[in-house]
């Protein structure tokens, strides 16, 4: 006998708690549980997030970088919401603190964030290179990076009149950012995830 998915909305996901802590993005109105990954991948995730801390408080910007807590209410063509976390996201100060006293979603209605980075794993490398570069394009985020430990290569996607133009770095190739055009990270040093 077939079973059937409860189908949630943006508001039945922006208050669903089922007692334990797992996260969960919403897709298509499913819950889909956000895996852990490799420790490789947190550690990559949290090393981009600390450099580009570092970068926005050298350059005194007023951004922040998060990890893993904001997510993107993604404009999918279907009738059911989807809510995107992705590992890294830069945006501006003042914005963050309107997200303090409500969860943390960025909305349709509401600026994009400057840039996003997803880390690759196994579970995600197809959603990550197809489905999300899709959607945050729709979405305007100017800047988007697909940090890919599997293929040892990062990919920086640009918006240029509504679509993604994608420039790959590999190996000793320093990856070349319009958000933080100083910043000088070779691959090789951001696939190792240390300082």
């Amino acid at each position: 006998m077939p079973t059937t998915t409860q189908r949630l909305t943006l508001n039945d996901y922006l208050t669903y708690d089922d007692g334990t802590d797992t996260t969960y993005e919403l897709v298509n109105g499913e819950l889909v549980p956000i895996t852990l990954g490799m420790g490789l991948h947190g550690e990559i995730a949290d090393f981009i997030n600390t450099c580009f801390r570092n970068e926005i408080k050298r350059l005194g910007r007023d951004w922040v970088s998060k990890q893993m807590v904001i997510g993107i209410q993604s404009p999918r063509g279907d009738r059911w919401d989807t809510v995107r976390i992705p590992d890294v996201v830069v945006l501006p100060l003042n914005q963050w603190k309107e997200l303090q006293n409500r969860e943390a979603v960025i909305q349709l209605n509401e600026p994009p964030p400057l840039l996003v980075v997803e880390v690759v794993s196994e579970s995600t490398k197809g959603v990550d290179y197809r489905a999300k570069r899709a959607e945050y394009s729709v979405l305007d985020i100017p800047e988007y990076w697909i940090v890919d430990p599997l293929s040892a290569k990062v990919t920086v996607l640009i918006l240029t009149e509504g679509w993604y133009d994608a420039t790959e770095f590999s190996r000793s190739d320093s990856v070349q950012s319009p958000t933080f055009p100083e910043l000088r990270l070779t691959v090789e040093t951001i696939l190792k995830g240390d300082l």
